[in-house]
């Protein structure tokens, strides 16, 4: 395989790659406030935290679409296996950030008989984030393919492992709320978010060593793509960077920092996807199917790379610009609705 054919699946997947991650962490800490919801009862902070992402939100699905879009675009085969493999997951996700979205618009047209509307928003926050751990917990433990289609069944996902991701993402999303609250309000709030920042960081840490453990052990493929020499070498800096990027989170949420825990929870969620890339490249369908077996026609893929190349920038420029017109604190009273 040369030249075009070989270069534009590559492409595509580095597309893919950086609109998941963009997802993740834009729409992560958003997903974060409403799994925060629960612990925060009252009335005028919860006001506070839902103004904090009023100007972002919904601008931070468009990684969504372009993900799965893109999915269905660059790469159809794959599309069709993940999506028969994991179709009930992935429909529950989206009908929880329908109510979500419903949900946080209704909630300050509703005032004061809102009550339920706040359920709406933490609940279809908490189970879309359980989801996409499930969701990532399939596909790491691979979808059953045979003759490149999708031969598995309707629950083959539900394992142990994909709850314990889903349980795990909860924990990540949480952090990246806490520490979005501390880049974005002060006070008893800010105070708040660093107690619970904590908390979440300690599960964030052990899920980490655990996804890490579990893995290798049960897929032999990821063992010796860690655990091999000069691999264990090569690839030493990511545990350590790890290492330091908590080190830094927990210092920050320990101390009067602004944006270091944020940036450094952050920081970790790059890593994680970091190591989800090394253990699992070139495979778009883990441990079955690479990004060349499932790839659509160059023709098709080109056709659809021209007007990505030129319409990203835009969303990238825009997405720029509305976190740094709504940069700065957010206090009790004040908002955008």
């Amino acid at each position: 395989m040369e030249g075009i054919a070989y270069w534009l699946p590559l492409v595509w997947a580095a597309i893919l790659a950086t609109a998941v991650t963009l997802y993740v962490i834009l729409d992560g800490f958003g997903l974060g406030l409403g799994i925060l919801f629960p612990f925060a009862p009252e009335e005028e902070r919860r006001d506070v935290m839902m103004n904090t992402i009023a100007p972002f939100w919904d601008g931070n699905q468009t990684w969504l679409v372009l993900g799965g879009g893109g999915l269905l675009v660059a790469f159809p085969k794959a599309y069709g296996i993940i999506m028969s493999g994991l179709y009930l997951p992935i429909i529950i996700m989206l009908l929880a950030l329908v109510f979500r979205g419903v949900a946080f618009e209704y909630r300050w047209v509703s005032k004061p008989k809102h009550y339920l509307w706040d359920l709406a928003f933490s609940y279809g926050a908490i189970v879309a984030t359980f989801m996409q751990g499930i969701l990532l917990g399939g596909l790491l433990q691979g979808i059953t393919v045979v003759d490149g289609q999708f031969a598995g069944g309707t629950f083959d996902w539900l394992t142990p492992f994909s709850i314990f991701c889903g349980i795990g993402l909860l924990g990540g999303y949480a952090l990246l709320g806490t520490t979005w609250l501390i880049l974005k309000t002060d006070g008893p709030l800010e105070t708040w978010a660093r107690e619970k920042g904590k908390q979440a960081l300690v599960i964030v840490l052990a899920v980490f060593a655990v996804v890490s453990l579990w893995t290798p052990f049960a897929l032999p493929q990821i063992f010796d793509r860690w655990f091999s020499w000069p691999n264990m070498l090569y690839l030493a800096p990511v545990p350590v960077l790890t290492a330091l990027a908590a080190l830094s989170c927990w210092r920050g949420l320990s101390s009067d920092a602004q944006s270091q825990p944020f940036i450094s929870t952050i920081a970790l969620f790059l890593l994680g996807l970091i190591g989800l890339v090394i253990s699992n490249v070139p495979y778009l369908v883990p441990h079955s199917l690479t990004v060349w077996e499932v790839a659509a026609p160059p023709s098709s893929q080109m056709f659809m790379l021209v007007g990505t190349l030129i319409m990203l920038p835009v969303i990238l420029g825009y997405t720029a610009f509305v976190y740094w017109t709504f940069r700065g604190k957010v206090r009790a009273g004040e908002g955008y609705h």
